[in-house]
């Protein structure tokens, strides 16, 4: 697993939308924190663009700008402005082979799972799964966990403890950690973008989903092997969840526990990484250990 290097004052940051629109001055803020940061930062015209759609531009116009701060050899890392959807209609466009030679990060979550699946199983370069512009308004950019995203860039290895949870299962594992959105992770199965997660640490959170429709994808990706042999499990936010009118009958993290409570791997409900403000940084492809007891949860990079 190649990391791409850690960034040093004066060092690009570059902003794009691959996905949905986002007006400009919502990420104004995070513009002026990363400069104030010490970064240099080039803003995409797909952010804050003359979009009339859901997304930021048409297809040609997000996937090439996508393309030029891949090839960009001054761009050091790419900011995903928001995810929302897009990334899966222009990925396999994407020419990765400058990218290949010098790795930068990719930074985002939610759609941008994409990115960090189709790159961790064809490429085996790190990226960064973290909150996006908008996590940085309203004095978001003090609390740690957009605090988390300066941490990692500039090469701080990361050491992250949570409470502990009554559905937990205790155990310790060290391995590559993969992950990001359910929806997403599911959805990847049979591409070219699909994760491999046997022998690995993967995480999962969602946000808006049905209770039926998270038991759903759970099943599919114990169907299909993805929960077999991990070496360990992490069960982010699941916000604004929704029930039928007739109502499913468990809430999330019971569902989750009755389908993975027969696997003797260490498992963490409760982690803070969400579609809500509690998102830590975390690399995708690189190598954690997590220790689950009865006292303490904790997550460290190695």
């Amino acid at each position: 697993m190649k990391t791409p290097s850690y960034l040093k004052k004066g060092d690009t940051i570059a902003i794009t939308c691959p996905a949905g629109y986002m007006k400009l001055e919502k990420a104004q803020t995070c513009i002026t924190v990363l400069q104030q940061w010490g970064y240099e930062v080039l803003v995409g015209k797909t952010l804050g663009s003359k979009s009339k759609t859901y997304f930021s531009g048409t297809d040609e116009e997000r996937l090439n700008e996508f393309q030029a701060m891949l090839d960009a050899p001054e761009v050091k890392a790419i900011l995903c402005g928001r995810g929302g959807y897009g990334v899966g209609r222009i990925i396999d466009q994407l020419d990765f082979t400058a990218f290949k030679k010098n790795p930068k990060w990719i930074i985002g979550f939610s759609d941008i799972t994409i990115f960090h699946a189709h790159i961790n199983r064809n490429f085996k370069i790190a990226t960064l799964h973290s909150s996006m512009a908008s996590a940085f308004n309203d004095g978001g950019y003090k609390n740690k966990y957009v605090q988390s995203i300066k941490a990692a860039l500039g090469g701080k290895k990361a050491n992250y403890s949570c409470k502990t949870h009554r559905l937990n299962q205790t155990g310790k594992a060290t391995a590559e950690l993969v992950g990001g959105n359910l929806a997403l992770i599911t959805h990847l199965i049979g591409t070219k973008s699909d994760y491999q997660t046997k022998g690995k640490i993967l995480f999962i959170e969602d946000i808006g989903e049905q209770h039926y429709n998270i038991d759903r994808m759970l099943h599919q990706l114990k169907r299909s092997g993805k929960l077999n042999d991990l070496a360990g499990l992490i069960i982010g936010g699941f916000t604004d969840m929704q029930d039928t009118e007739r109502p499913f009958g468990k809430k999330v993290y019971n569902i989750i526990h009755e389908l993975i409570n027969e696997y003797k791997y260490p498992v963490c409900f409760g982690f803070p990484v969400s579609h809500d403000k509690e998102n830590l940084a975390l690399k995708v492809g690189a190598s954690y250990q997590l220790t689950v007891s009865k006292q303490t949860v904790q997550l460290k990079e190695q």
